[in-house]
């Protein structure tokens, strides 16, 4: 696929507290991120209000989402086949998120507790145009 390793390992530094939140964004741009297909679209989950993409950085990582989602929903779950998309982060950014026509993110890893990242659909992370906060005057400045 590409070196999704540079987003794991932005994201580790992010959540330890260094590490440029630019760099961050400009690594999820770059890398190819897996999302599942759902009913015939993409795997998507509201959470305040927020249409969050679920995206993986490779399939092991997806994997984990289906052995976490087979423990709520059952164990057919885990073991079924699950087809999946590979979009640039870019992509996901400028375009899918966009033309979900409602205020949307991107949640990558959510099955992993110590390596997920959220990219909030904010200034400098989505295209003002969809951003919730392009009308405040720091304008996503405090992500």
């Amino acid at each position: 696929m590409g070196d999704e390793s540079a987003l794991v390992d932005r994201i580790a530094e992010r959540r330890a507290g260094f590490g440029d939140p630019e760099s961050l964004v400009g690594e999820l741009r770059r890398a190819l991120v897996l999302v599942p297909y759902d009913r015939g679209g993409l795997w998507t989950a509201e959470f305040g209000g927020i249409r969050w993409v679920c995206g993986f950085t490779d399939e092991a990582a997806l994997a984990r989402f289906a052995e976490e989602r087979a423990a709520v929903e059952g164990a057919g779950v885990a073991s079924r086949s699950w087809e999946y998309a590979a979009f640039r982060g870019a992509r996901l950014l400028d375009e899918v998120i966009p033309a979900m026509g409602v205020p949307a993110g991107v949640a990558v890893n959510v099955a992993d507790p110590d390596g997920s990242m959220l990219f909030p659909p904010v200034v400098g992370i989505v295209p003002d145009a969809v951003a919730v906060d392009a009308d405040v005057p720091s304008g996503g400045q405090d992500w």
